[in-house]
């Protein structure tokens, strides 16, 4: 897949312990963003935040320890990063999605051999 030098980066924060039919939300959304074959989706665990609540999600915390914050980045086309707003729509109850400018300097993968 060949991506534009402009694309899109979006972000979405939620919470580690939200779910979506069963599983974690996060996972939810990269499968979802596989289906929907964007270029690729990471999601990364944090170690201390919040959010609207300004309740204190951390690792130092034991009794909220289970909750951490979770972000997921996904890169793409406005094009393609737009087929996902509708999933993320009914699906993130509560976090923070947010989309900016990303200049794409690279995107290759090794083929196997």
């Amino acid at each position: 897949m060949k991506l534009p030098e402009e694309g899109k980066l979006l972000r979405i924060f939620v919470g580690e312990t939200d779910r979506h039919e069963g599983k974690p939300l996060y996972e939810s959304i990269v499968l979802k963003a596989r289906e929907l074959n964007l270029a690729g989706a990471t999601v990364f665990r944090g170690i201390m935040g919040y959010g609207a609540s300004s309740r204190i999600h951390s690792i130092k915390l034991l009794r909220l320890s289970e909750d951490l914050p979770v972000m997921i980045e996904i890169v793409d086309t406005e094009e393609n990063i737009n087929k996902i707003l509708p999933f993320l729509d009914e699906t993130v109850k509560e976090g923070l999605i947010t989309m900016e400018k990303a200049n794409i300097i690279k995107y290759r993968y090794r083929k196997p051999l």
